[in-house]
């Protein structure tokens, strides 16, 4: 019998290399080359891995990003438990990702250019709107930045190498935000808006 060194055995294989970064988040092309080079040869063998767990892999080729969603539309109801947990955004992080998307909308109509950057500066200037009057304005950009952190955690804005008050806006929020839900949060943010305006009272 041939021994084989410990270490061979030990050695992670492609396909087990892409699962755990899928499990772990999104794949991005032009972040995870080694990866992303493995995954047009395995992706039935994903496909066919984490559909045992209730999942799918949506590969976006144009985009140039992967992600892991659910399969089953109503897991309450059929008990199948959740891998991928649902995420209850605070109000203000939702804002900022729609304000995000339709920046993001207009760039595609506007520009030939792959990608949009935004500075720290304005990103607040975008969110300041959506925010309560505050003469505290040190206070308002803590909030402010917080919400930048939230939204860069949850893998849809990266801070640039070399300069962190510059942000690159992530092609994946496409696939999470759609025309419906960007209908439904601008009634919801018209009404947030109206209560601002009249929780401020008159000028």
């Amino acid at each position: 019998m041939t021994d084989v060194p410990i270490d061979a055995l030990d050695e992670p294989t492609d396909l087990s290399l892409v699962l755990v970064h899928l499990m772990k988040g999104p794949l991005y092309r032009d972040v995870h080359e080694k990866q992303w080079g493995f995954l047009p040869g395995l992706r039935n063998q994903i496909s066919d891995y984490v559909a045992v767990l209730g999942l799918s892999v949506v590969v976006d080729e144009s985009e140039g990003y992967a992600y892991l969603r659910s399969q089953i539309v109503d897991q309450d109801a059929s008990g199948f438990p959740r891998l991928v947990a649902r995420r209850t955004l605070p109000f203000k992080v939702s804002v900022l990702l729609a304000l995000l998307r339709k920046r993001l909308a207009e760039f595609d109509a506007s520009s030939s250019d792959v990608r949009l950057v935004l500075s720290r500066d304005q990103i607040i200037e975008l969110l300041r709107l959506f925010m309560p009057d505050s003469t505290n304005e040190a206070r308002l950009v803590d909030t402010i930045d917080t919400t930048i952190k939230r939204v860069c955690e949850l893998g849809f804005l990266q801070p640039l190498r070399g300069d962190q008050d510059k942000y690159e806006v992530r092609r994946i929020l496409k696939a999470y935000i759609d025309g419906q839900w960007l209908s439904e949060f601008d009634a919801r943010l018209d009404e947030y808006l109206s209560e601002l305006d009249e929780s401020a009272g008159p000028a």
